[in-house]
């Protein structure tokens, strides 16, 4: 069964800082591009960050450019997020998925089941 499963989700104040986690089973994540998305109730997906499945390119959205880091272990099929400065429009459920394509457009292969990520004092 090819999974991907997201963590490090929560409840953090403004200004802090988010680890998430994005780890893959039952296929090798190297052979994907993986981008992480952002969804929220009653707005459109949201493209955050996405990484070639080398590192040798990595895409990161306006609204996180400067404040996040992407970066891939493919021996262990894991994909980390780091978010810092972490304001309120940063709020949503945080999605991975593992595709062609690193411009956050069309389909992607696999999807995780989302980590909540909630930014309030």
């Amino acid at each position: 069964q090819l999974q991907l499963v997201e963590s490090g989700g929560g409840l953090v104040q403004p200004g802090g800082s988010l680890r998430l986690s994005c780890v893959a089973s039952g296929f090798t994540l190297a052979d994907y591009s993986v981008c992480w998305f952002r969804r929220v109730p009653g707005e459109e997906r949201q493209g955050v960050s996405c990484i070639s499945p080398t590192s040798d390119f990595i895409r990161f959205s306006d609204s996180v450019k400067g404040r996040t880091a992407l970066s891939r272990d493919n021996a262990k099929n894991t994909v980390v997020l780091e978010m810092h400065n972490l304001k309120p429009d940063d709020t949503g459920v945080y999605f991975c998925a593992a595709g062609a394509r690193t411009d956050f457009k069309g389909t992607y292969d696999v999807w995780g089941q989302g980590t909540q990520v909630t930014v309030s004092s």
